[in-house]
């Protein structure tokens, strides 16, 4: 066989193999599944059994046999789906088609695929979550549709008592995003060490998985994002200026690979997300609410309070109002059986692991049954879903004391459902119901003996915070601090009721209401005390967060003893509206006319709306200003033109920005015809 051209069919190879949403201009194919090219012999015609051709493909910069980044193969008479096999499936003739097909655990990444002496054609192969000897194999094309396939999604924020969905662009088959995905495997410093090892490595998720956990941050490498916690975004932007990764993933690639600034917790993970489905593995963003940062490893989360109540940074232990992180999909055939499935992996920098800034994968069943010593980074996620919390008030004469407070990590974890745009809680897949003989089995596993050893207190006095169902910013409203008196006696108390704006970290800033009640008197039974929040005092403190830590401290002035109250409120933004105006139609120009009302006491001046959405707005950020002053009450409104590439339903991501009303997120679901 002696082939003139050779024509690679890359719109019927990538629609066969899912990949068709990545454009048809060059080969990307799926490991353990054929793909088909045709061949245009140069002289005579092809006779079965009479013909032979040897094939060769290679990946990587140092392809070997030994470490499967290199084989060559025959003809046979039928494809061999365990191994690099290749089978000739036209009648004779002049023109030949060509079956070929790769193992399941072929390493991922760019291939070429040389034939004989007729020239030499490249290829990228991807994780195939569809093939069932893939270690990545899914057996739900609806939850394929989802982990896979599915280009935007929705992320949890705000509080674990109020959590707000916001909507993100993943954007992972939109053009240009496969190459920058396939660059930060390859500028990762595994890859930059030992090429030919790592070229190999990129056969097993597992070893995939640690890399981008790794390469989505910069803080060890030429990673793509730059954390920033503060307010100060010089040379840079909010993360919450972010609607999607695609803007993230191009600005990385187009400019020599510095990290783009700056990213926060749940920008990590959706960019992580993207990459994962990007290369084929089956990945979901998740939120978990009230998550503890434990530096130390000892399971437990110190937390020091003034007279006052008042948070004092004591150690860098802390609790965050949520954090995001991704699972992936996988087998586990390092450790022993059982732990397959979703494992977890973070790419926010927080702890070092084996030297470098990156978390997991760790099985959520590990996490689940407190097996800490299993790979990788078991006790941090552990502790992030189920360290305790002492709490210890500060006195000015410096000595400490534990106070009585209930605080709860883990709460209310949180990811998108498959198939629609509800809140599914998977807090039962980290963690048995609590006081469960199960819990107590993975604690002592974990040797928790902080949570073995509680004792639920039967206190006399007992304090709570309640608030209105929904707080909106721009509004005045009411807090509550709930005090219940258990004793027959009355009691004679101190109430310090107090609040400060809170970063989704826990990081405090200014004083938005405060309340020192020197005199309490207590009768049996319950009582509550009011704290007035308005939007004048607490407008300039907060921050883009819309976070406001309350806490009521309760000094029982016959016993001494102290208790605790603290709750972060979530302030709600304002609704945008998106009306779609005509019909909607793949490569016909489309309108959408978004409006979002004024909720301030105060004019909105620098308004400006900024859409994008895979499929919709061509891989773009599209953006509208508005010239004019929106006054309180009144609508900012604009109308913004796109045409949609593809059928199906696609997200169009929103937000709105103005000098008093920052980063407000919207979307709308359209449904796009043929």
């Amino acid at each position: 066989v002696n082939p003139e051209v050779i024509l690679l069919t890359c719109e019927f190879n990538n629609t066969d193999h899912r990949t068709e949403l990545n454009g048809v201009e060059r080969l990307i194919v799926r490991r353990g599944q054929s793909f088909t090219i045709n061949l245009h012999l140069r002289s005579g015609v092809y006779q079965p059994g009479g013909s032979a051709l040897d094939l060769t493909v290679e990946t990587g910069p140092q392809p070997s046999e030994q470490y499967g980044t290199q084989a060559s193969f025959g003809l046979t008479d039928q494809i061999n789906t365990s191994c690099w096999s290749a089978a000739i499936t036209s009648p004779p003739g002049n023109m030949v088609s060509l079956s070929i097909c790769s193992p399941p655990d072929a390493p991922i990444g760019r291939w070429r695929l040389t034939l004989g002496q007729g020239g030499s054609v490249d290829f990228v192969l991807l994780y195939n979550p569809w093939c069932t000897g893939d270690a990545v194999y899914m057996d739900s094309e609806e939850k394929l549709r989802e982990y896979i396939l599915a280009q935007d999604g929705i992320i949890y924020r705000g509080g674990w008592k109020y959590p707000i969905p916001t909507p993100w662009n993943y954007g992972q088959f939109e053009d240009g995003i496969l190459n920058a995905c396939l660059r930060i495997l390859d500028m990762n410093p595994k890859c930059l060490r030992n090429p030919g090892k790592d070229a190999s490595g990129r056969r097993n998720p597992i070893y995939v998985s640690r890399v981008l956990s790794a390469m989505v941050n910069c803080n060890d490498d030429k990673g793509v994002l730059l954390g920033r916690w503060t307010d100060d975004y010089d040379g840079g932007v909010s993360p919450l200026s972010w609607k999607g990764s695609v803007e993230i993933l191009r600005n990385w690639d187009t400019n020599a690979c510095q990290p783009v600034r700056f990213g926060q917790c749940w920008v990590f993970a959706a960019v992580a997300c993207s990459v994962s489905r990007a290369l084929g593995i089956p990945c979901r963003l998740v939120t978990n609410y009230n998550s503890a940062h434990d530096t130390n490893s000892n399971l437990v989360i110190e937390r020091y309070v003034d007279e006052n109540g008042q948070l004092v940074q004591k150690s860098r232990d802390m609790i965050w109002n949520y954090h995001c992180w991704v699972e992936n999909w996988m087998t586990r055939p390092d450790l022993k059986p059982g732990f397959d499935g979703w494992q977890v992996m973070d790419p926010t920098p927080q702890e070092k692991s084996e030297g470098v800034y990156c978390c997991g994968p760790i099985p959520l069943k590990a996490i689940k049954e407190g097996e800490l010593t299993d790979k990788y980074d078991a006790p941090f996620v552990f502790a992030e879903v189920n360290a305790d919390v002492h709490t210890f008030m500060k006195r000015k004469d410096g000595s400490t004391k534990k106070i009585i407070s209930s605080v709860h990590v883990g709460l209310k974890i949180s990811t998108k459902s498959v198939g629609s745009d509800r809140r599914e809680d998977i807090t039962h897949l980290y963690k048995y119901p609590e006081g469960s003989d199960e819990e107590r089995e993975a604690f002592t596993k974990a040797n928790h003996q902080n949570k073995l050893l509680q004792q639920q207190d039967n206190a006399g006095l007992l304090i709570v915070i309640k608030v209105s169902t929904e707080m909106r910013k721009g509004c005045d409203f009411d807090v509550f601090a709930v005090i219940t008196n258990n004793t027959p006696n009355e009691k004679k108390c101190r109430l310090v009721f107090g609040s400060r704006a809170v970063s989704y970290n826990g990081i405090l800033g200014e004083n938005c209401g405060f309340k020192d009640l020197l005199n309490v008197q207590l009768a049996p039974g319950e009582g509550q005390v009011a704290l007035r929040m308005n939007y004048s005092k607490y407008a300039e403190n907060l921050t883009e967060d819309n976070l406001i830590r309350l806490a009521a401290l309760l000094l029982d002035y016959g016993t001494q003893e102290a208790y605790l109250a603290v709750r972060n409120v979530v302030l709600v933004n304002p609704e945008i509206k998106v009306r779609i105006l005509g019909e909607p139609k793949e490569n016909r120009k489309l309108a959408a006319e978004i409006t979002l009302q004024n909720p301030l006491p105060v004019p909105l001046q620098n308004c400006c709306f900024t859409v994008e959405g895979s499929n919709l707005t061509g891989g773009q950020v599209v953006t509208e200003r508005l010239n004019s002053t929106v006054e309180p009450g009144q609508d900012a409104k604009v109308k913004i033109y796109f045409t949609p590439t593809h059928s199906g339903l696609r997200k169009l991501v929103v937000d709105f920005d103005s000098n008093k009303l920052c980063h407000v997120k919207g979307y709308r679901n359209v449904i796009i015809g043929k």
